[in-house]
């Protein structure tokens, strides 16, 4: 039966990685979430208030189709369309923007 004895020694030479997670990050981290938490999307919202409220026509890329189509407010789905850049979504600032860009105004 093997002993404390028989066991190699530790190798205590070896120098200590840094850790991959401090305090200071968690707290950093802490601070953060509260301030998003508590202000919400008015902070990251705020610079694109002036763009967002003269540009508010969506377009919008059909998922059936891929047609390209803009909805201006009043539209029947205006307030549902949600616009998603990752898939070639945008806003218009004019229909005739949006026309010259190649997208169709919707029906409803």
């Amino acid at each position: 039966m093997p002993t404390h004895r028989s066991l190699p020694p530790r190798d205590t030479t070896r120098k200590q990685g840094r850790p991959r997670f401090t305090m200071e990050a968690l707290y950093l981290a802490v601070i953060a979430g509260g301030v998003v938490g508590y202000f919400g999307v008015e902070i990251a919202a705020a610079p694109f208030a002036y763009f967002a409220s003269r540009c508010n026509i969506k377009g919008n890329v059909s998922i059936v189709s891929g047609e390209r189509i803009y909805h201006v407010p009043g539209q029947e789905y205006y307030d549902e369309t949600k616009i998603s850049p990752q898939y070639g979504e945008r806003w218009f600032c004019s229909e005739a923007e949006a026309r010259a860009a190649g997208w169709r105004r919707a029906g409803r």
